[in-house]
């Protein structure tokens, strides 16, 4: 799959939430979106990288910044990941992977030692007006969120 650069405009997606709720990318203009790509809800890597964003969701709200998660996980788990984890941001349900390709956050990887196809662990930060400002591919679950912290300056 291509990946997307800064100054490119973001995919547009339409998802479910873990309550059952429609949410587009559109919902977000005019104001600034962090999505991050992550595996599977629950999961001991996930679950560090979907917590260090709950620790930082403040200061990136105050900067102007919504944060939401993609899986392919359904929304029953979505909702208990949520739950479970506090999680105080929308996890969207992406389950036949199409939103993932189209931001290049689905593909070949390795894992193991092997070639294998699946989630590329990918976080993004898009402009008000839809344009990617950040794109940051195979990204490590630990210390992720500190570096989009550094990048936003927040």
């Amino acid at each position: 799959m291509p990946r997307l650069n800064p100054g490119d405009s973001a995919p547009d997606f339409t998802l479910v939430d873990q309550d059952g709720q429609t949410v587009s990318l559109s919902d977000f203009r005019g104001g600034g979106l962090i999505a991050f790509f992550y595996p599977a809800a629950m999961t001991p890597g996930c679950t560090t990288e979907a917590c260090d964003f709950r620790d930082s969701v403040t200061p990136l709200q105050e900067a102007g910044y919504t944060v939401v998660g993609i899986s392919r996980d359904e929304p029953a788990k979505l909702r208990e990941f949520r739950e479970r984890d506090a999680l105080p941001y929308a996890l969207l349900s992406d389950p036949d992977h199409a939103v993932h390709e189209a931001y290049g956050a689905w593909g070949e990887k390795m894992n193991y030692g092997k070639v294998v196809e699946g989630v590329i662990r990918s976080t993004f930060v898009i402009d008000g007006d839809g344009t990617i400002a950040h794109a940051l591919y195979n990204v490590k679950a630990t210390g992720h969120v500190a570096r989009v912290r550094t990048l936003l300056g927040v």
